[in-house]
């Protein structure tokens, strides 16, 4: 896999070091901080000229930086939800946008204390296109991958977990509703929502109130105002 980016390659570099393989400079570009960072993990460094560089860089918006990084390692739920209970989270069924699941990992990772939950079947997976949106975000959020979200829900119920659901409409206002912890919250795709055999097993369900038109919001932005509420009513609780 590749990494494109300063802000990518740069937060990699200082997280997870030992996951980067080769680091690629473009020709005439000086990217001293993210130089010095490879040579000091021991990571090969190569100045590529812009014919070759390109070639890498596929289309791609580099800013004059790749790096070639091993797979992605995606976390076991079994031991998340077991070691973990702190992190919210949060189950995406079939959110096959990987530029929605990168915005998603960005707002988890910028809130703090979230974890993706990723169905193997009918979704996006942590993919190239995933980590250049996220923006180095893969490295602060973990993310599962797992074989049935109805069976993941119900572990994680069984290991104390409260599950929400977000609805379109019909359910509670979530700055109003008192939010359980640990906490699960399931999102749907957009265009069908939650499947009906997942909400069979939800313990509640919200709704985020929208006065103006009578559209709904992109999941990505949805996941962003969620977890924002979410942040606020645990730094609330902690000062209890």
């Amino acid at each position: 896999m590749r990494l494109y980016g300063k802000r990518s390659v740069s937060e990699r570099l200082k997280a997870d070091p030992a996951s980067i393989k080769r680091l690629y400079i473009e020709e005439g570009l000086q990217r001293p901080e993210i130089v010095s960072l490879g040579r000091k993990a021991g990571i090969a460094v190569e100045c590529l000229r812009s014919g070759r560089f390109a070639q890498l860089a596929q289309g791609n918006q580099t800013q004059g930086v790749i790096a070639e990084v091993t797979k992605f390692v995606y976390r076991d739920f079994d031991e998340l939800i077991s070691q973990d209970p702190a992190s919210v989270l949060i189950f995406l069924d079939r959110i096959n946008d990987p530029h929605n699941l990168g915005v998603i990992l960005r707002s988890c990772a910028c809130f703090g204390n979230f974890s993706v939950v990723l169905p193997g079947h009918e979704s996006a997976q942590v993919n190239e296109t995933v980590l250049k949106v996220a923006c180095g975000a893969e490295n602060y959020v973990p993310v599962s991958l797992i074989t049935n979200l109805s069976v993941a829900i119900q572990k994680a119920q069984k290991q104390g977990y409260w599950i929400a659901s977000t609805v379109v409409e019909g359910g509670d206002n979530p700055r109003q509703a008192r939010l359980n912890f640990p906490l699960g919250l399931v999102f749907g795709s957009e265009g069908q929502g939650v499947r009906p055999g997942l909400l069979k097993h939800i313990d509640y369900r919200l709704t985020l109130p929208m006065t103006g038109a009578g559209l709904s919001f992109n999941v990505a932005i949805a996941v962003s105002i969620f977890c924002y509420e979410i942040s606020s009513q645990r730094q609330a609780d902690e000062k209890k």
